[in-house]
């Protein structure tokens, strides 16, 4: 799996005025709605679309969102991150830049066109509570697929080529990631960059024993890997309410044959 492109080069769909506002407006990108400056964009221009969750650098052309934005991530990164926002009762998700943003990089303005990299745009972490982090016993395993899922506003054509297929449709909820593998006998839990050593007091290695998910592993008897999202108390502010902490799966990976399972076999 790819990484996410967090910044990428889109033709403006379509803009309309918002109700009440004289210097906003709202602009069409993918399945996104962004609010704009207006006249700041017309339908057809070339722009350069930022996604939620982005964390753009410290510079002086950023600096208009510091005071809404500005964030320190759990590694000491300082950045502006975008979120979804409400202006004059409109959603607005993520941020339109025009293309002299690039400054002296000369790229072709291809639509999907990556970005992330020339404007040192980096994805958001919150910072972990300290039941969270837990000790690292080293880096993600290579053997393994980090969970980095595609936003579905994003896959606008996909949803058109696929239109007469059969898919399943799964919810993003809002907790941390997790990945719980076997492999070769060896048992392990990873947050979203990190393997953790197991500890009791570390909420992963806490609710897995809970659900006692090794074992079901063992039963198997295969390599295999359940990543999903750990929500609960402590956890993202816990906006659904759980009590306890459990998890949420979205993914099972086939170590052997580096690939995710159908949903068949998942189920």
């Amino acid at each position: 799996m790819t990484m996410r492109k967090l910044a990428t080069i889109q033709i403006v769909s379509d803009v309309q005025p918002i109700d009440g506002a004289d210097k906003i407006e709202l602009a069409s990108i993918l399945g996104w709605k962004v609010v704009i400056k207006k006249d700041e964009f017309s339908p057809g221009d070339p722009a350069i679309y930022c996604e939620v969750d982005s964390l753009l650098p410290v510079k002086p052309e950023f600096e208009f969102l510091r005071k809404s934005s500005f964030k320190r991530m759990s590694d000491g990164k300082e950045g502006f991150r975008l979120k979804t926002i409400k202006l004059r009762g409109q959603i607005s998700q993520g941020l339109l830049l025009p293309v002299t943003a690039l400054g002296a990089h000369c790229i072709d303005l291809i639509p999907g066109t990556d970005v992330t990299d020339l404007l040192e745009i980096v994805k958001y972490e919150p910072p972990i509570p300290a039941k969270l982090a837990g000790e690292v016993k080293g880096p993600f395993p290579g053997f393994l697929s980090k969970t980095d899922e595609e936003r579905v506003q994003n896959l606008l054509d996909e949803l058109i080529l696929y239109k007469h297929s059969l898919f399943y449709v799964t919810e993003k909820v809002d907790g941390t990631s997790i990945t719980i593998y076997l492999k070769d006998g060896q048992f392990g839990i990873c947050s979203r960059n990190l393997e953790l050593v197991e500890n009791p007091e570390n909420t992963y290695w806490k609710v897995v024993r809970e659900l006692d998910i090794e074992n079901k592993l063992r039963n198997l008897g295969r390599n295999i890997a359940l990543q999903g999202e750990l929500l609960g108390e402590g956890i993202q502010k816990n906006i659904y309410k759980f009590k306890g902490q459990s998890i949420k799966f979205f993914d099972a990976f086939d170590i052997d044959s580096y690939r995710y399972f159908d949903r068949a076999v998942f189920l």
